[in-house]
């Protein structure tokens, strides 16, 4: 049987980006996200998956190892509203540092999330991807999915770009208590 999903960008999504995140300390997850993203596992069974580029790698800022101990530390931190992320996927790679073909898993190629769908076992046409940037909103597009942009991080200089380049994300959110009330009630057809 498959499974719905929401892929989820990390830094400026689920929480602050002050750039090449590798100290697990200054992990701090946005206001609502744990309580959003508890409803929308515990009582509506999405998989959670977080896709993210991290060519903080490729350029020698952060490790492997480091990006690793982050996503412990969202999960820690989800941990406290009954939560967690059942996969994270990460692109080490950028083009000014790594070859071409290394760089093709980069957002917003759809390589994470075709790998994630396959290892899940992911209906992709019932499944969302929520992200701050522009890459985050091509991405799920080009995966066919229902996007959601979301005006924490880049969000707001994002939205810009994208109506200019006429990719419009299914929704757009304030914060994501707003995330979780679209997603639930596009996907129940309730209005809650």
């Amino acid at each position: 049987m498959t499974t719905q999903a929401i892929f989820l960008d990390r830094d400026g999504t689920l929480n602050e980006d002050p750039g090449y995140l590798g100290d697990p300390l200054k992990v701090k997850i946005f206001p609502g996200v744990g309580e959003a993203l508890s409803r929308l596992k515990n009582n509506y069974h999405f998989k959670l998956i977080v896709i993210s580029n991290q060519s903080g790698i490729s350029r020698g800022l952060i490790t492997e190892k480091q990006v690793y101990s982050v996503n412990r530390m969202v999960n820690t931190l989800l941990a406290k509203h009954n939560v967690q992320i059942d996969a994270f996927y990460f692109c080490p790679h950028h083009p000014d540092f790594s070859t071409a073909e290394e760089s093709e898993c980069r957002k917003p190629s759809t390589q994470m999330i075709l790998r994630a769908a396959e290892e899940h076992n992911i209906n992709l046409s019932g499944s969302y991807f929520v992200g701050d940037s522009v890459a985050d909103i091509k991405c799920g597009l080009n995966a066919g999915l229902k996007t959601i942009l979301v005006k924490t991080g880049n969000g707001r200089e994002s939205l810009s770009i994208l109506q200019k380049e006429n990719k419009i994300p299914s929704f757009v959110a304030d914060n994501f208590s707003e995330v979780s009330n679209y997603i639930i009630n596009d996907s129940t057809g309730v209005n809650n």
